[in-house]
């Protein structure tokens, strides 16, 4: 069983966010800092800057257009049920694509409706690594808790190429 984490706080276009890394792997992430995920983790914390090297790099090579596949492993430790299931699932939406909130339900095999799959998507503690902002609205975007919400998940998107830049992206 592992017992220690380590942070990184790396700069990224859409906001400062930040890496917490068991000896298993990338088991937290999200926008601002470290205190917000430390609480929910109760693991002690380490100094290790060698820990968190390879996900700082695939971030950033994410961010710089290089990067389409994440090969960070995760440590699902903080999920368990259908939110585990649902969330599994969504590890598999490959970059440039989007499900439903109704076909990730499908996907993932769970009995979690459509509404629920969108407390899944706001509680993810894993974003952009479990992409939650593949994830759209029969009728359009859908919402966003991360960064700076739903402008956040857009940028994303046309990032990844599924959405076209509008005149204020040029």
């Amino acid at each position: 069983m592992t017992t220690t984490v380590a942070f990184a706080e790396v700069p990224t276009p859409v906001g400062g966010f930040v890496l917490a890394v068991t000896e298993i792997g990338l088991v937290a992430s999200g926008w601002g800092s470290r205190d917000r995920l430390t609480g929910r983790l109760d693991l002690a914390e380490v100094h290790d800057a060698d820990r968190t090297a390879s996900v700082v790099a695939e971030l950033n090579a994410y961010f710089a257009g290089e990067l389409k596949t994440f090969e960070t492993p995760i440590d699902w430790r903080l999920m368990s049920g259908s939110r585990l299931r649902v969330l599994q699932a969504l590890h598999e939406v490959p970059y440039g694509r989007t499900v439903t909130y109704g076909e990730l339900a499908t996907l993932s095999g769970s009995s979690v409706p459509a509404r629920g799959i969108g407390s899944i998507m706001g509680s993810n503690p894993i974003p952009i690594f479990v992409p939650c902002h593949r994830v759209i609205a029969g009728s359009g975007l859908g919402g966003f808790s991360g960064g700076e919400g739903v402008e956040t998940k857009r940028w994303l998107l046309t990032h990844e190429g599924y959405l076209q830049p509008t005149l204020l992206d040029l």
